[in-house]
């Protein structure tokens, strides 16, 4: 899904972007290898992007989530948000680095039963929190720290709503192309 509208201003680029956007640009290529589309989309406002990489950094390194955790995670919002590159980008990342099993990436794709029961109550709960705009009922969280979580992963899960919506929405409005690198996990 994305908006009708499509911004008009110009990608933020390593050849064109202001003094503000070029540094986090550079530090996506040193850390990625190239600059995902996406990202010079969102460097036309480059709060924008630093606020995303900063909290995305965090929630990989520190939420005590799992890498498939993380995709699992990741998947759900993207999903539920209709954003096809971040679902492009994240069904890479979750087959070849965070090593989430073919039937789980497979159902988190098409919005089917997950076959893992701890990672099927983390994207429920993920949903629960995107669709009461974080919050959920005493039923749900019980439910959630019995699969086998603790109340730090809900905060945790907070910012990545936070960090998918600056994402998920920036693509909306930007309508970047699905990178080569993950173009072969198109959604």
């Amino acid at each position: 899904m994305s908006a009708d509208y499509r911004m008009q201003m110009a990608p933020q680029t390593l050849d064109n972007a202001d003094d503000k956007a070029k540094p986090l640009l550079e530090a996506a290529k040193g850390n990625l290898g190239f600059v995902p589309n996406m990202y010079e989309g969102m460097a036309k406002a480059p709060g924008v992007l630093s606020t995303y990489m900063h909290g995305y950094e965090w929630f990989r390194e520190n939420s005590g989530f799992t890498p498939a955790e993380q995709e699992v995670v990741f998947l759900t919002l993207s999903r539920l948000n209709g954003c096809r590159y971040c679902m492009s980008a994240h069904s890479m990342l979750a087959e070849k680095v965070s090593q989430v099993p073919e039937d789980v990436l497979d159902a988190l794709r098409n919005d089917r039963s997950i076959p893992d029961e701890k990672l099927a109550a983390l994207s429920h709960f993920t949903r629960v929190m995107f669709d009461t705009r974080g919050i959920p009922g005493q039923t749900d969280v019980a439910t959630f720290l019995k699969a086998g979580y603790e109340e730090q992963h809900i905060l945790q899960l907070i910012l990545a709503l936070a960090v998918k919506t600056l994402s998920n929405y920036s693509n909306h409005v930007n309508h970047p192309e699905v990178d080569d690198a993950f173009s072969g996990h198109a959604w």
